[in-house]
């Protein structure tokens, strides 16, 4: 009998101690699990940054040749949907995003486009891609406008085809989940966020870069 308690006593001193050291090591089974679950990953960038920074390469080679703004720049994602933002302040120095809204496509003169569809030529109320110049501001049919200037081949003829970037109370001031109002191949923006765009445009002494893609 006093074997078998000695026994005992001496399989409960090894578990004790197992026990202790495996405390004190941290090899216990919750350990690394809370561990990982405490750990804070950095998010990876979205889709819609990593295209943005994407452009943005190009676009510091562009303005810095051309001579344009090298601060500050426009783009306009025209993948995205209607009801979401897709028009885009950026940041060319710090490589970031400053502010983003609603902006129109061209409905090509149909009652509503759907989907997209792009076109150069004179007459086709089309959304054209391809980069711009922001031109001089004037007060016209849709208010204070600016003119652009297409700068590729399948933008050139904008300026003839009376193609401004101009507000429209159309436009929401923030996203929506239905599609918004469409255009005859301007890019329209909300009134108040074409505000922000005039305080960034009139103050550059420089020509600042708009530039549309999908």
């Amino acid at each position: 009998m006093k074997h078998v308690l000695l026994l005992f006593s001496v399989l409960v001193l090894l578990a004790g101690l197992t026990w202790f050291v495996n405390s004190a090591t941290g090899n216990n089974t919750k350990a690394p699990l809370s561990g990982i679950y405490r750990e804070k990953k950095t998010a990876a960038p979205s889709p819609d940054l990593e295209k943005l920074r994407a452009k943005a390469v190009t676009a510091k080679s562009f303005v810095h040749k051309k001579k344009y703004n090298e601060e500050t720049c426009f783009f306009i994602d025209m993948s995205r949907p209607p009801g979401k933002n897709r028009f885009f302040i950026y940041d060319l120095k710090k490589d970031s995003l400053l502010r983003a809204g609603l902006v129109t496509h061209g409905n090509c003169y149909q009652y509503w486009l759907e989907g997209r569809k792009y076109s150069n030529a004179v007459g086709s109320g089309c959304t054209s891609l391809g980069k711009y110049r922001v031109g001089v501001p004037y007060t016209g049919k849709w208010g204070y406008s600016y003119k652009l200037h297409g700068l590729d081949s399948s933008n050139n003829k904008a300026f003839e085809r009376a193609v401004v970037l101009h507000g429209h109370s159309c436009v929401p001031s923030g996203e929506v989940e239905e599609d918004i109002c469409q255009s005859n191949g301007c890019p329209t923006v909300a009134p108040d966020f074409l505000e922000q765009l005039k305080a960034l445009i009139n103050a550059s002494p420089k020509p600042v870069l708009l530039w549309i893609y999908e």
